[in-house]
């Protein structure tokens, strides 16, 4: 039971890190003009699409992670489950729509991005299923290398 919950847990991690390290590198190299639209908070494409790509291959490597620690069929789709109902709980307040759009400054911190940024509804949506699409995905991968199946 200890392994299994320690495996969600390492799986978890290693999703949070590699996106942390991702989105920080990518504000490094792109800059409030290249992670927003001209003078807003608002996603650019170039983000959006980095989001995605990020998002599943994190996901993937924490499914695999994940898999590899539990060497069982079972915590893969908890920590996929997890992932779905936290993403989805966190998209909420993006569905209120309340936010009035703020202009931004041209010099903006890594923490003012972070906090003011605008994603559009379909992305925070489309999000946890993409990461739990990828944890399971990545659980995939790494049974497929063990070649064979794991127990439940």
């Amino acid at each position: 039971m200890g392994r299994a919950i320690g495996s969600v847990v390492v799986g978890y991690v290693v999703m949070a890190v590699v996106i942390m390290i991702s989105f920080t590198l990518a504000w490094l190299a792109l800059g409030a003009d290249g992670s927003f639209e001209p003078g807003t908070y608002e996603v650019s494409a170039v983000c959006i699409v980095m989001s995605i790509v990020v998002g599943l291959l994190a996901a993937m490597l924490g499914g695999f992670v994940c898999s590899a620690v539990a060497k069982r069929a079972t915590p893969p789709k908890v920590l996929a489950a997890i992932v779905l109902v936290l993403g989805l709980g966190l998209a909420i307040p993006e569905l209120s729509g309340d936010q009035v759009p703020a202009e931004r400054p041209a010099e903006v911190s890594m923490t003012e991005a972070n906090t003011n940024a605008e994603q559009p509804v379909w992305l925070a949506l489309l999000n946890p299923l993409i990461g739990a699409v990828g944890v399971l995905a990545g659980a995939r991968l790494k049974n497929r290398s063990q070649g064979g199946s794991l127990p439940a």
